[in-house]
């Protein structure tokens, strides 16, 4: 699973990039996504978020709508990262994580999943290729046990979500 973070806040003149923290929109988005994949049983054994600060108040929204927040750790590797670097990352998963969550940025998200998904619905991956917006979530299957077997080309998009598309729900 793919997760942009929430929308940021870019009021503060001056600070770093990665200390920017979510606006109000984003601090609204993400626990819907939250409970949105809760409701849905997509439940990461791990989530891999990047160190920034809108991604960590990103997976902290998220998690919380869950009974018990899914284990995650700080990866600094994800922030700033191309899809390539991403893709390392990912290759490196134990094999006992089963569905990993990336908490992360764009442009390499959706590079990311543009790069890995040929197959599966055709609507969601029509929106998918459109625009990858903040808060967007890509569930991605694979037909392999092995994270070092993922490769460009080699998922199944299962769906995609935005924080628009669950207002319309």
């Amino acid at each position: 699973m793919l997760l942009r973070h929430a929308k940021s806040d870019w009021s503060e003149a001056g600070q770093a990039d990665i200390d920017r923290v979510l606006s109000a929109r984003g601090r609204s988005a993400a626990p819907r996504v939250g409970e949105y994949m809760a409701g849905q049983a997509l439940v990461p054994d791990l989530a891999l978020v990047s160190s920034a600060q809108r991604t960590r108040e990103t997976w902290e929204l998220v998690s919380g709508a869950y009974k018990e927040p899914p284990a995650s750790t700080i990866e600094p590797r994800v922030y700033d990262a191309s899809a390539d670097k991403l893709l390392r990352v990912i290759r490196e998963t134990q094999p006992d994580v089963h569905a990993l969550l990336v908490v992360g940025h764009n442009p390499a998200m959706e590079e990311l999943a543009d790069s890995l998904v040929t197959m599966g619905d055709p609507v969601s991956r029509d929106a998918m290729d459109e625009k990858f917006p903040t808060a967007a979530l890509a569930v991605i299957d694979f037909a392999t046990d092995s994270w070092s077997d993922i490769a460009q080309g080699t998922g199944r998009l299962d769906r995609f979500v935005t924080p628009r598309s669950l207002r319309l729900e």
